[in-house]
């Protein structure tokens, strides 16, 4: 790919997702937008690469950052993340939370829905704990082709081999040949819903949890900012962000400090928890 075509693909995922890409990551653009442009059809990548030089169709565009933006996800991913929310967190919102008995969460990047799908069957497991509390999983993204296959629950053999146990496989999916089907009990859990990282906020609403995993490392310094503060915004005092393993607050934000001995886990500052103490 020419210098000046790469350019223009990285303004233009810059300016709409906030994604960063490198020079090393170049055939990622031949690999996932040459059927964009067959799509279309263009003749070839570089003929759909003129017409974005023009004034494109916004649908096009938004093609061209689904296909870029469209990440690695799996059923209850790194496992840790899960038994922390489950062990740690959700020991804290029982108490703290046990006078209004809701629960808000919400799955940023959710991708084809693995990860809220995954708290949905663990927060069903819980049973008898959570009788007669409300339980809102909001699941968002930029891609609306993506939320469309996530509201389907519907999965191949591969996906749900990665990460599923066995026993909540056969409890909360119906196979159907090659395929395996949600249970409704578990989509009802969740809703959906299409949403840019870099747009406001506002309208989300207030939430207890946030997971916004493996999201920021696409993110340059600004734009982990921006995003880390709208987050901020929209989490109680005391409630929970879980990122990637390999992401940090640290050097972007005081928003939010790491809570002492759980990776990827942290809490609003001066936020008041009566779970594990928080790194200072």
């Amino acid at each position: 790919m020419r210098i000046t075509d790469f350019d223009l693909y990285k303004e233009l995922l810059a300016q709409k997702s906030g994604l960063v890409i490198t020079p090393d990551k170049s055939y990622l653009l031949d690999s996932r937008l040459t059927p964009v442009a067959k799509k279309w059809g263009y003749a070839s990548l570089e003929a759909m690469t003129m017409a974005l030089r023009g004034v494109p169709d916004r649908k096009l565009v938004q093609d061209v950052v689904e296909a870029m933006t469209t990440n690695e996800t799996s059923f209850f991913r790194d496992t840790k993340p899960f038994d922390i929310f489950k062990d740690v967190v959700m020991k804290h919102m029982l108490d703290a939370r046990q006078g209004q008995k809701s629960l808000k969460i919400w799955c940023a990047a959710c991708s084809s829905g693995q990860e809220p799908y995954s708290l949905a069957m663990l927060l069903k497991e819980m049973g008898a704990q959570l009788n007669g509390w409300r339980i809102d999983i909001l699941a968002t993204d930029l891609s609306e082709d993506i939320l469309d296959q996530a509201k389907r629950g519907i999965y191949s053999q591969f996906e749900v081999q990665r990460g599923m146990p066995i026993q909540m496989l056969v409890k909360y999916f119906k196979q159907d040949s090659e395929r395996w089907l949600l249970n409704d009990d578990i989509k009802r859990m969740v809703r959906f819903q299409p949403l840019n990282l870099l747009e406001p906020m506002t309208s989300l609403g207030r939430f207890d949890i946030v997971f916004c995993r493996n999201v920021l490392i696409y993110f340059n310094e600004d734009n982990k900012r921006k995003v880390l503060k709208g987050i901020s915004e929209r989490l109680e005092s005391d409630g929970f962000l879980f990122m990637g393993g390999a992401e940090t607050v640290l050097g972007i934000t005081d928003a939010f400090k790491p809570m002492q001995g759980q990776r990827g886990l942290y809490i609003t500052k001066g936020g008041k928890h009566d779970v594990l103490g928080a790194a200072e």
